[in-house]
């Protein structure tokens, strides 16, 4: 096994069409765990861990020690199950330092004058650039804006941890028409992460299983490069733009955006209980109505 080739395991959470990863040294037998899940019942509004206990029994099973629990970005279509996984494990959290741009977004729309907007929910905020280990892998973190303001990727060794940039080759691109979002930037944050080497291995948070075919989540910068249904070689700048917004104007609101970002923000942490012990979300009404918004269960791209 190369120094350079860590196994990566990919675990489908089929409610949210996402999907979370356990990246593993397996000379070291140290690992991370990536954009992992806390599941959510919408009819009552309750949070249970199935699926995150599902990833730390993987991991005890294979004898692996979680050296980080990693957030590409504060995701709009699930909850974050980091700072679960970071009590079960010990191990600390991380995301990219542009997340504080984000929290200042939502801050506002959700009018939480007293919410600390400074990162501080995380361990550890990652410039661009920025390299660390995982295990005897080196890591690196590519700045990624586009989708959010805060989106990073991941570079393990021979694998890039994309999140919500690209997807698949048969499905595409991300949005970037929610609030921080940016196409332009997209396109340049993908053109970034098609300059790795070829045979580099892509994992994408989402998969929404075009034309009905079963969940993939693994393809390579040149297979992306050569058949991306978005942004194959030699689609312009320009090209791209027109064509992401022109498509993201025809999506379907988030389902739990609302619900999601309130929490995310927090570094996957609920907000404190009441008096009475009960956890509240605050959600802000009309504050979309001019989207025409009309939620789904995902937010396709």
């Amino acid at each position: 096994m190369s120094r350079n080739h860590p196994v990566v395991t990919g675990f489908y959470h089929e409610d949210t069409n996402s999907i979370a990863y356990v990246v593993a040294d397996l000379a070291t037998r140290r690992c991370a765990i990536i954009d992992p899940v806390l599941d959510f019942d919408r009819a009552c509004r309750g949070t249970h861990t199935t699926f995150a206990d599902r990833m730390a029994t993987f991991v005890r099973e294979q004898g692996l020690t979680v050296e980080w629990i990693l957030d590409t970005h504060p995701h709009a279509d699930h909850f974050s199950a980091a700072p679960y996984l970071k009590e079960v494990f010990g191990a600390p959290a991380a995301i990219g330092e542009q997340v504080i741009r984000v929290q200042k977004i939502w801050k506002e729309i959700y009018n939480l004058p007293d919410f600390p907007a400074d990162g501080s929910q995380w361990d550890r905020l990652f410039k661009d650039g920025e390299r660390f280990r995982v295990g005897a892998l080196e890591a690196e973190v590519l700045f990624s804006p586009g989708h959010t303001a805060a989106s990073i990727t991941y570079v393990i060794g021979d694998a890039a941890f994309v999140h919500d940039t690209l997807f698949m080759p048969d499905g595409g691109t991300a949005r970037a028409d929610f609030p921080g979002g940016d196409a332009r930037a997209l396109y340049r944050s993908i053109q970034r992460i098609l300059a790795l080497p070829p045979e580099t291995r892509v994992f994408t948070g989402h998969d929404y299983q075009p034309g009905g075919r079963e969940p993939r989540w693994e393809s390579t910068v040149a297979e992306q490069r050569a058949h991306n249904t978005h942004l194959r070689d030699g689609v312009t700048e320009g090209a791209f733009v027109q064509a992401r917004e022109a498509r993201d104007r025809t999506l379907p609101f988030p389902a739990l955006l609302l619900d999601a970002l309130q929490v995310n923000i927090r570094g996957g942490r609920l907000p404190e209980p009441e008096a009475n012990g009960v956890a509240y979300l605050k959600i802000p009404l009309n504050q979309f109505r001019e989207t025409g918004c009309t939620a789904v269960r995902a937010s396709k791209g």
